[in-house]
């Protein structure tokens, strides 16, 4: 009788996790998709020439390409992204998956949702990345980034881009908590992989990441022949 009950718990059990499993190969698929399509958006974006032209000496990027902010009173943001990181021959890896939220206290209204580039411009940036989480501005030094024609070099382990459509004017990232999302990296990869292993040691990948990390590359490839121009 034990054996039984315990049997039918575990059905049970098994039941209740793949239909959560397939939703989160969904999203995770998703996001990846959103990512590719941010990447694109801020090719495109006449303000972004700083970010383009400087993306090849990033060590790596954080997408995120919904982060959401609303507020009354009591305001706070969150979303959840994608890191690539660039190797040693400049090939982007697959991407890992983080989310990043913060809170805040304020006269504040409305609501916005926001396009989010992290570029990761030391290996300070990459080793806090690499743990479960940290702290922007109190672990790893963030800035915003430099835009529009004229932009002067900025100095930080990340410089943060934002693409908004909303009420807010501006946008800080200083105390913003950034996570591993080892739910989402289990659920594309089809296994238990930390961040390292998609990252560093690269022992795993996804052809569905290609147009995402070709994305990237032609990013850097666009503004190289512009600057050469």
């Amino acid at each position: 009788m034990n054996r039984l009950i315990s049997a039918l718990l575990l059905l049970n059990i098994v039941s209740v996790s793949l239909p959560a499993y397939a939703d989160n190969v969904s999203k995770t698929r998703e996001l990846v998709d959103n990512a590719t399509a941010s990447v694109k958006n801020f090719t495109s974006d006449p303000d972004m020439t700083y970010l383009r032209r400087h993306l090849g000496a990033a060590e790596g990027l954080l997408i995120i390409p919904s982060m959401v902010k609303g507020a009354f009173i009591v305001g706070g943001s969150g979303g959840s992204g994608v890191l690539l990181a660039k190797g040693k021959n400049k090939q982007w890896s697959s991407p890992a998956f983080y989310t990043m939220g913060s809170g805040s206290i304020g006269f504040q209204w409305g609501g916005e949702v926001s396009e989010i580039i992290l570029m990761v411009m030391t290996q300070n940036g990459m080793d806090h990345l690499m743990s479960s989480s940290f702290k922007l501005g109190a672990d790893a030094s963030v800035a915003a980034g430099p835009t529009g024609v004229g932009s002067k070099a900025q100095t930080a382990d990340i410089l943060a881009y934002s693409r908004t459509k909303g009420v807010y004017a501006g946008f800080s990232l200083e105390g913003a908590v950034v996570s591993v999302r080892p739910e989402y990296n289990t659920a594309y990869y089809g296994k238990a992989v930390r961040p390292l292993e998609i990252l560093a040691t690269r022992s795993v990948s996804s052809p569905h990441a290609d147009k995402l990390r070709q994305s990237v590359a032609d990013m850097i490839a666009d503004a190289s022949k512009q600057s050469s121009q």
